[in-house]
């Protein structure tokens, strides 16, 4: 277990460690806790940290603390119109897909629909450039996607995105409530 140290440093942030990362230290932690998942979760409750598995991506839980459950479902929000966005740009945007920063500024030449969900993605005002730089920012610091190639801009979707799809594919909206939600 000699990761430890650098496995805490991105899993305490509300990082994630991905199997198809383009960061070979990321994919030498990926292994190392795949390898040795048992004796890492024992040594991180030890800590007060829950290591968790996902599809092809490891994290951090802990148990809810009340106040914690208002703060997280504000982020849950926040999240649901990243995906929105980003499915919106591209329905195929998961786990592998490539993308560059500056596709997604072509596409708001064309596309209303897009331009509106940038809009309303950050509560500051900002031009569209600097949405896209602050939301690609978001997607890199929590490990969701990596930068692939320096010289054309181009990053990578990571495993860990499933994360986010997985929580918002686990909404269920009541029949009752359909029609009181807006589109």
């Amino acid at each position: 277990m000699k990761y430890t140290e650098d496995i805490f440093n991105i899993l305490s942030k509300g990082g994630f460690i991905s199997s198809n990362s383009v960061n070979p230290l990321n994919k030498r932690l990926y292994d190392a806790i795949e390898d040795n998942f048992d004796e890492y979760e024992k040594y991180f409750q030890g800590v007060g940290f829950l290591l968790q598995q996902g599809d092809g991506f490891y994290y951090f839980s802990r148990k809810e603390i009340k106040a914690e459950v208002q703060r997280k479902l504000e982020q849950m929000l926040k999240w649901i119109d990243y995906l929105d966005f980003l499915k919106t740009f591209n329905s195929t945007f998961a786990p592998g897909f490539e993308f560059r920063p500056a596709d997604i500024l072509v596409r708001f030449n064309s596309d209303l629909e897009l331009k509106e969900k940038a809009e309303s993605l950050f509560k500051e005002k900002m031009n569209y450039e600097e949405i896209v730089e602050k939301l690609v920012k978001e997607l890199t610091d929590l490990s969701f996607c990596e930068l692939e190639n320096e010289v054309d801009g181009t990053y990578k979707v990571t495993s860990a995105f499933h994360y986010i799809e997985s929580m918002v594919d686990s909404l269920n909206i009541s029949e009752e409530y359909k029609d009181e939600i807006p589109e």
